[in-house]
């Protein structure tokens, strides 16, 4: 079989990173990673010898390049059709689809105002009315998922899904900034933060060297 090569930048800030190596290790696929820490010197040169984009993440599988985080998502459920990639219910899987693709393009405030630090406690931030709108829209989101289609496990639609890869770092932004769960939102956030796969994400992001000052916070 033909090798998975995934290059990824720094694990304490690249929530995009995340989501395609969390969901190969939480459906078993084994890879070969490559950390490319961004925004150092050399950096961009090093990202365009893998992808013409220059960012991360980036998929290799034999001679197929893949670069967004979605589109390696996608890529992998058409590669490996026996892991459980989407939900099997048509109208779950559309569902599914919808609020990977909405995380994918939206949620603009609080990518800018509530970066992914994983190291970071940040927790008495204040925020825009765009900002609350958008994490309460998140929130709303987790709340109907799993009150709708999550009764089969503990996931947004029961078992670990790509949805959840790409629900995954907001669960950190979350944490990092002391927002205030409902019991349902709370309870699926410490199902995410209690996976065994991700946890050597979280201690490799604690090791890290790097300090990127546009992500930190007096």
């Amino acid at each position: 079989m033909t090798a998975l090569k995934l290059i990824i930048g720094n694990k304490n800030y690249s929530s995009w990173s995340l989501r395609p190596w969390l969901a190969l290790r939480q459906m078993g696929l084994d890879f070969e990673e490559i950390r490319i820490p961004l925004y150092q010197e050399g950096a961009a040169a090093q990202l365009r010898r893998y992808s013409p984009a220059g960012k991360v993440p980036i998929l290799q599988h034999g001679a197929v390049t893949v670069w967004d985080s979605l589109a390696i998502l996608e890529y992998l459920a058409e590669q490996f059709p026996d892991r459980p990639w989407w939900p099997e219910e048509p109208t779950a899987r559309a569902i599914a689809r919808s609020i990977a693709a909405e995380m994918h393009s939206g949620f603009l405030q609080v990518r800018q105002h509530l970066p992914m630090n994983i190291r970071a406690s940040y927790p008495n931030r204040e925020f825009t009315a765009e900002t609350h709108a958008e994490i309460e829209r998140i929130l709303t989101i987790w709340r109907d998922c799993r009150q709708t289609y999550g009764s089969a496990g503990d996931f947004l639609f029961g078992p670990f899904a790509i949805a959840d890869a790409m629900y995954a770092p907001v669960v950190f932004r979350f944490r990092t900034y002391g927002i205030a769960l409902d019991p349902i939102c709370q309870a699926y956030a410490d199902t995410i933060l209690a996976l065994p796969a991700l946890q050597p994400w979280i201690t490799a992001s604690h090791a890290e060297t790097e300090s990127l000052p546009q992500y930190e916070f007096a």
